[in-house]
């Protein structure tokens, strides 16, 4: 599957120029079109089908069933688009917080003997999560390979992580999974790998496994697993 990830990377490098090359590409295919015809190199191959009507017809089934399924599967994608939104550890952990600092009782005092109303001091705040450690901005590989959002590193609990992207978009494409690199340009030579793709818009999360050395990643990355090419990449700040 090399082989398509090679293509692939050319196609995108050929992106931004794709206005000018379609019309080259109709214009070389009418004078190709109009030339075989004037010279009679179709004339063997309609031969050859009234002939052998059979052949001609299998050999067309034959490349219509290759053809079709495969051009969906590689393009697909481009028109393919899903969106999730899942809530923020940050956002419920405000929602939920008590509006005021917690205070406590500093006692019941008497005065002139009697038990006077008990009074009440603010105790110090103690260091509170979720809180996020660090985050980047999602950025896509190339034109055709678009990204943006933000990604998030948060630590729910005492040495528990997750990824959370935020009005995340990216490219679809086939296969897409997301990483941790130690890479802030893309994937790295030490990734972890979270996870599919949960979709190409939104707001979501990723679990980082329980024990992770957090300090070793520098970015979270979309790529592809099966032609071996990078979509997005997120470098934490």
């Amino acid at each position: 599957m090399e082989i398509f990830g090679s293509i692939e990377r050319l196609m995108s490098s050929l992106y931004p120029y794709r206005m000018p090359l379609t019309v080259a590409s109709l214009v070389v295919a009418a004078l190709l079109g109009w030339l075989v015809i004037r010279r009679g190199w179709h004339r063997p191959v309609l031969g050859l089908a009234a002939r052998r009507p059979r052949l001609a017809g299998g050999l067309t089934l034959g490349l219509f069933v290759v053809a079709i399924p495969l051009g969906y599967y590689l393009m697909s994608p481009l028109w393919t688009r899903t969106t999730l939104e899942e809530a923020s550890p940050l956002a419920v952990a405000a929602a939920t917080a008590a509006p005021t600092a917690g205070v406590e009782s500093v006692g019941s005092p008497t005065v002139n003997g009697s038990e006077a109303t008990p009074t009440t001091a603010p105790t110090e705040p103690a260091a509170t999560l979720p809180r996020e450690l660090a985050r980047g901005t999602v950025e896509g590989a190339d034109e055709f390979h678009f990204g943006s959002g933000r990604a998030l590193l948060i630590e729910t609990e005492p040495g528990r992580f997750i990824l959370r992207f935020e009005d995340f978009s990216v490219r679809n494409g086939p296969d897409l999974f997301v990483y941790l690199s130690d890479d802030p340009t893309g994937y790295g030579s030490d990734v972890l790998k979270l996870g599919t793709l949960k979709a190409t818009d939104g707001s979501f999360n990723y679990d980082i496994p329980e024990g992770t050395d957090i300090a070793r990643y520098r970015s979270a990355v979309v790529w592809c697993d099966r032609f071996a090419v990078l979509f997005a990449t997120a470098a934490f700040q």
